[in-house]
């Protein structure tokens, strides 16, 4: 089934601690359906002329596109990294049931 306005959103946090409150705020808000938290992981990256490495929960979050932007903003806010990765990737596919659930449960509420 196509997938009509849904995006996973990637990001990474220095720890679980970390990784669970940015899961809170954003789970409140209702910017995303569902948060996935995978195991611990190491990340190697180029910041500030260096190759640095660091342990990171990877999250990816289901949510609908209209709220993609409010999942950043809400991502950066909780996030201690000056930088944190941000990426959307769009589905064009997937079950329609589970489509239906991501826009129904980030639908905005009144």
């Amino acid at each position: 089934m196509k997938a009509e306005g849904v995006s996973l959103v990637l990001t990474t946090a220095p720890s679980i601690t970390v990784a669970r409150r940015i899961v809170r705020a954003v789970l409140a808000k209702r910017l995303a359906a569902c948060i996935h938290l995978s195991a611990c992981g190491e990340s190697h990256y180029w910041w500030n002329g260096r190759i640095e490495k660091a342990e990171e929960i990877a999250m990816t979050f289901k949510t609908s596109r209209p709220r993609v932007e409010a999942l950043f903003t809400a991502i950066r806010a909780a996030h201690p990294y000056k930088i944190p990765e941000l990426l959307e990737l769009r589905a064009d596919g997937g079950s329609a049931a589970y489509l239906r659930w991501i826009g129904r449960e980030t639908r905005l509420r009144r």
